[in-house]
């Protein structure tokens, strides 16, 4: 009998092995539910970029652009909250990137659009598309380049910095444009942040600041005096702090360029350390 056990082994080999597999995949816990917390600020950024895709319809630009600065708001809020939550997530980072498709994407497209561009035709909803298209290669370059990137940097304009470029436009200007000779600039409007959302150009992060730190009593004036601006003067703050990050760029890559003749610094391209507090990024942080 036993001679016949041994026998029957190796023929049954695969076959015990498979059902060993099987029987340890079973036993496994399966991981369910969601992080809540930073998923509610994440479903808030999606809400807020289909409220501005629904009144931009409507034709009530004034009351849609602004969403997408909501958005923008809540999307550094989901990313910080889940790290100091400990919420970080395979799903926070997936979901986190289809909002702002929503947000940063499609909204501002279609914001865009039916504020000035519907006059060009063809060309104008061309250019829209071109806007989603980088807002999404974008965010798609960012989950799988964020492990090992320079926190100080974002490697082409940050989605939720792009999409602020046309609504801070449209809600200082909110009357729209329905001559095609005043939207043809209106083109660069959209055009501009499109190609630097999927260009190589650094763009300096504010993922290194420490708000865990003693700061001097001036840093809490300079945020109440900012805060002030922006409740006074909205619609022309908004527009200065839009265009002025995306002329950083430029700035930024035009000092490193001069700074790298001089031997003084490492090419663009050339990885550098991080500074700051050490921690890893969020799979959920603002793009």
């Amino acid at each position: 009998m036993d001679h016949q056990i041994q026998a029957m082994l190796p023929h049954d080999e695969g076959r015990l092995r498979f059902l060993r597999r099987r029987t340890d995949a079973q036993r496994r816990p399966l991981r369910r539910g969601v992080y809540l917390l930073p998923s509610l600020f994440t479903m808030g950024n999606m809400f807020c970029g289909y409220a501005c895709v629904v009144y931009a319809m409507r034709g009530e630009y004034e009351t849609a652009a602004p969403f997408i600065g909501f958005a923008f708001v809540l999307d550094m809020l989901d990313g910080r909250i889940a790290r100091l939550t400990g919420g970080e997530s395979d799903f926070g980072l997936q979901f986190d990137s289809l909002a702002d498709v929503i947000s940063f994407g499609i909204a501002p497209a279609i914001l865009s659009f039916a504020w000035g561009l519907s006059s060009l035709g063809r060309l104008g909803w061309a250019a829209g598309f071109m806007f989603l298209a980088c807002a999404a290669m974008r965010l798609a370059r960012f989950n799988i380049q964020s492990a090992g990137a320079d926190k100080r940097y974002f490697v082409g304009m940050p989605s939720p910095s792009a999409a602020a470029v046309p609504a801070a436009t449209v809600y200082a200007y909110p009357w729209g444009l329905h001559d095609y000779r005043e939207a043809l600039p209106a083109l660069l409007i959209v055009l501009i942040p499109a190609l630097l959302m999927v260009s190589t150009i650094r763009f300096r992060s504010f993922k290194t600041i420490d708000l865990q730190t003693r700061q001097p009593y001036r840093v809490l004036l300079l945020i109440a005096s900012g805060i002030i601006l922006i409740a006074w003067l909205h619609r022309y703050v908004l527009v200065v702090m839009a265009y002025s990050y995306l002329a950083s760029g430029f700035v930024e890559l035009a000092i490193t360029r001069f700074r790298h003749r001089g031997g003084r610094m490492p090419p663009l391209d050339s990885p550098q350390p991080s500074i700051g507090t050490g921690s890893e990024a969020s799979p959920q942080a603002a793009k």
